[in-house]
């Protein structure tokens, strides 16, 4: 059986991030959201009292798709986030997110001093308790 990389964010992988989860992780296919639960995902509701219904579906992939022991990259609002985590750990998988690191590049424009922040993939690390 593959293991695969289920992905719970609302970005696409860089090339880097793949690489390493194939590298330290052993990830053999990446699993994103079909579209409409993409947009479950990416757009909850600030006005919502609970998430326990609300991410149902979500849920419900999660458990159709997933093997014991794939990985689950959970970026996102902090409450589905949070309750992501914890549905993973309860189904055996290994819940991760992304980590970087901030180069910041200053340039002079004329009268002006230009900040640029790039973010570069470090590691996927563990969501540990």
């Amino acid at each position: 059986m593959k293991k695969k990389m289920l992905l719970l964010f609302s970005h696409q992988l860089t090339q880097k991030q793949k690489e390493d989860a194939i590298r330290i992780w052993g990830v053999e296919e990446f699993i994103s959201l079909p579209e409409s639960l993409q947009c479950i995902w990416s757009d909850i509701s600030p006005d919502l009292a609970s998430l326990e219904d609300y991410l149902k579906p979500i849920k419900a992939f999660v458990d159709e798709a997933s093997n014991e022991n794939d990985l689950i990259l959970i970026q996102g609002d902090f409450g589905a986030s949070y309750m992501m985590v914890n549905e993973s750990k309860k189904r055996n998988l290994t819940p991760v997110y992304a980590t970087t690191q901030r180069v910041v590049e200053e340039c002079i424009d004329g009268d002006k001093k230009v900040k640029k922040s790039i973010f570069e993939h470090r590691r996927f690390r563990k969501y540990e308790y």
